[in-house]
C-alpha cells in the first residue's frame, strides 16, 4: 500500500512542496529513503524507528520505501521526519491516511518528541500556495508559522498528540493567526550627538531615500554613534518587508519562540575580521550571510579599510542588484540583499589627516595607500560620502537640546510616503532602488539643474553610475523639501554629499 503525505522543503529562502510517498511491501525488513536525500534525511529512518518504538507504536518489519518527490530537488535537514512517520503509520494501518490538504513538518527525537526546525515560515508559505489548508509542525515553531494567514497551524509536542488528533481521540486546536505589529529597536538618539549638523543632514537624506553612506573622519568625531543612531530615523518595517526578512532569519535558524518574527529593521555590524563567506553567505550547504541578514535594514561596516579585499568586493554585486546568488557544487541559492550600507573610516592610518595641530604622522604615500584599500568601484556604489570633522569644544559644552530622532523621523517618513506613492506599481520602496531605465521618467531636473549637473559631470570626471547616484540623491532631497521638480539647490546639495568625487586625498 502506498500512502502520500504532504510536506515541504527549502531552496534558498523559498519553500518547495514535497510529497512523501511511503510504500510497505513483503520481503526482508529494509528501510530505504530515495529522492536525493542528504545525510540528515537518510538518518530519519533511525529517528523514526526509535521514536515509534519508544512511543509504544509497532514499527513494521517489512520492506519500506520512502520516496521524497520531486526527486530532482535536493532534500536537506530533518524536517521530513514527521511526514515519514505519518506515512509509515498510515501504510501499516495504525492510523487512517490524513486529509490530502494537510502538511506535516518536524524533526523527531528518539523519545517521540517533535523538535523545532529551521525555515518553517517559507515552508508554510509554500504549503499554503500549494493548496494546503492545515499544517502540523513542532510547537516551538508554531508562533512563527501563525504569521501565515489562510492556513490552520496545529502545534505538535509529541507523536501521541498527533496520533490522538488524527484518530479523533483528542483533537488539537489550531493557533489563531498572528497580526503584524512593527517595533523599533533600542538605538542611540540623534539628540545625544552634539554639533555635526552636516552629518545629521546627510544621515537624514540617506534614511529618506535608502541611500548608502560613507562617513570619513578622525577618531572620536562621532562616526560610529551616528551610524548606530540611523535606525532611529528609519521608517517602520512594512508587513511585506518583515515577511521577507523573517524568511531569511528562519532559514538561518535565528528565530525563537520569544521572537518568532522580525518586527524591527535589522542592524548588523560585523567585525572587520569577517570572511567573504561570512559576509556574502555560503558554506558547503549555502546559508545566508551578513548581507542577507541585514535585508531591509542597515549593514554597518566600521573601520572600512580594515576589512579584507575579498570581503569588501563581495558587496559590489548585492549593492547593485539587491540580491546575492551563491553557487556551490551542491547547487545555487539566491538570497535577498536590499540593504542600506553604512561605512565609517579614518582619513589615514593614524586617523588625523587634514586635522589642525599637525597631529598626522602619515606620509603622502601612506595616505594614498590607506585610501586605496577601498576600491573605486565599491566607492562608486556608495551614494553619499561625507566628512565628519572633530567636534569643537563649544558644541560639546553647549546646553541647548539637539533635534531628537523623533522629529527627523517625521520628515523621513513623509519623504518615504511620497516615494511609496510614486513607485506604487513598480515594486520599489525608495529612491535608491530606482533602476536606470526609469531615471528619465522620475528624475527629470529643471534646465538650470541640468546645466549644473553637466558642469559637475565634466569637471569632476563622474562615471555614469555617479551621475545616476547624484540624480537619485537630488530626487530624495527634493522629496524632503516637498518639491515635485529637481531644481538647482537639490543638485547642488547632492554634489556636496559626494565628497570623494571632489576629494584631494589622491592628490595629497
Amino acid at each position: 500500500m502506498v500512502v502520500k503525505i504532504n510536506t515541504s522543503g527549502i531552496l534558498g529562502i523559498e519553500g518547495r512542496p514535497v510529497v512523501c510517498e511511503c510504500d510497505l511491501s513483503p520481503g526482508m525488513a529494509h528501510f530505504n529513503i530515495v529522492g536525493l536525500p542528504d545525510t540528515s534525511v537518510r538518518e530519519s529512518q533511525e529517528r523514526v524507528h526509535a521514536a515509534m518504538k519508544n512511543s509504544g507504536y509497532a514499527f513494521p518489519f517489512r520492506r519500506i520505501t520512502v520516496n521524497l518527490a520531486p526527486a530532482n530537488l535536493k532534500k536537506e535537514g530533518p524536517v521530513y521526519d514527521l511526514a515519514i512517520l505519518v506515512g509509515i503509520m498510515a501504510a501499516s494501518g495504525q492510523i487512517e491516511p490524513p486529509p490530502e490538504d494537510a502538511c506535516f513538518l518536524g524533526e523527531l527525537s528518539l523519545t517521540g518528541d517533535v523538535r523545532p526546525v529551521t525555515g518553517v515560515l517559507p515552508m508554510v508559505l509554500a504549503a499554503k500556495e500549494a493548496g494546503m489548508r492545515s499544517v502540523f509542525l513542532p510547537a516551538g515553531n508554531a508562533d512563527e508559522a501563525a504569521n501565515v494567514a489562510g492556513i490552520d497551524v496545529y502545534p505538535v509536542g509529541n507523536i501521541h498528540e498527533l496520533v490522538d488528533h488524527l484518530t479523533d481521540r483528542a483533537p488539537l486546536q489550531p493557533l489563531p493567526s498572528a497580526s503584524f505589529v512593527p517595533t523599533r529597536g533600542i538605538h542611540p538618539d540623534f539628540k545625544h550627538i552634539m554639533g555635526q549638523k552636516a552629518v545629521k543632514r546627510a544621515m537624514e537624506i540617506a534614511a529618506a531615500g535608502g541611500h548608502n553612506i560613507l562617513l570619513i573622519g578622525p577618531p572620536g568625531s562621532g562616526k560610529s554613534m551616528a551610524a548606530k543612531a540611523l535606525p532611529s530615523i528609519l521608517p517602520d518595517l512594512t508587513a511585506a518587508e518583515a515577511m521577507e526578512t523573517t524568511k531569511v532569519y528562519s532559514v538561518a535558524g535565528l528565530l525563537s519562540s520569544a521572537h518568532p518574527v522580525v518586527t524591527a529593521r535589522p542592524f548588523r555590524a560585523p567585525h572587520h575580521t569577517i570572511s567573504a563567506v561570512g559576509m556574502a553567505g555560503g558554506g558547503s550547504t549555502p546559508r545566508p550571510g551578513e548581507i542577507s541578514l541585514a535585508n531591509n535594514g542597515v549593514l554597518f561596516l566600521d573601520e572600512l579599510p580594515e576589512f579584507s579585499k575579498s570581503t569588501l568586493e563581495a558587496l559590489r554585486q548585492p549593492l547593485e542588484d539587491g540580491q546575492i546568488t551563491i553557487s556551490r557544487a551542491s547547487g545555487s541559492r539566491t538570497y535577498p540583499g536590499h540593504i542600506m550600507l553604512v561605512c565609517a573610516m579614518n582619513p589615514c592610518r593614524c586617523g588625523y589627516f587634514g586635522q589642525p595641530g599637525g597631529k598626522c604622522t602619515c606620509t603622502a604615500q601612506s595616505v594614498r595607500n590607506y585610501m586605496s584599500r577601498v576600491s573605486g568601484p565599491l566607492l562608486d556604489r556608495i551614494d553619499i560620502h561625507v566628512n565628519v570633522p572633530a567636534v569643537d569644544y563649544d558644541s560639546l559644552s553647549r546646553r541647548t537640546e539637539e533635534e531628537p530622532s523623533a522629529e527627523i523621523l517625521k520628515r523621513v517618513t513623509a519623504a518615504r510616503a511620497i516615494q511609496l506613492d510614486r513607485y506604487r506599481d513598480l515594486g520599489i520602496t525608495c529612491n535608491a532602488q530606482l533602476p536606470p531605465a526609469l531615471m528619465a521618467a522620475y528624475c527629470t531636473p529643471t534646465d538650470g539643474a541640468r546645466d549644473l549637473l553637466r558642469k559637475a559631470f565634466d569637471t569632476l570626471g563622474l562615471t555614469a553610475r555617479s551621475h545616476d547616484k547624484l540624480l537619485r540623491l537630488a530626487r530624495t532631497i527634493a522629496d524632503l523639501a516637498g518639491s515635485v521638480q529637481i531644481d538647482i539647490p537639490h543638485i547642488a546639495e547632492a554634489i556636496q554629499l559626494r565628497s570623494l568625487d571632489r576629494s584631494a586625498y589622491l592628490n595629497y
